[in-house]
């Protein structure tokens, strides 16, 4: 497969996940606020955490067991989160 046609695969696979969030019809710029905002999120946060979990239901997906290494990211996150 071409690196263009992987491309466009990813592309249309992304906007799947807009529309599957109940976004299709929501300002262009609203979503790319949305997504920018979201990228700022640490992974192994308790809010990565919250949304991945969010994300895994509406797939329908069992909630995977997190790794040791994330489980103390988590921690660390609440601690911190407490301490601000």
């Amino acid at each position: 497969m071409t690196e263009r046609k992987r491309d466009t695969r990813e592309k249309i696979a992304l906007g799947g996940l807009v529309v599957k969030a109940g976004l299709r019809s929501s300002n262009r710029a609203f979503l790319l606020g949305a997504l920018i905002e979201a990228s700022h999120i640490t992974p192994g946060s308790a809010a990565y955490s919250r949304l991945a979990a969010i994300g895994r239901k509406s797939f329908g997906a069992e909630p995977r067991q997190p790794t040791k290494g994330e489980e103390d990211q988590e921690r660390e996150a609440d601690e911190k989160d407490k301490t601000e």
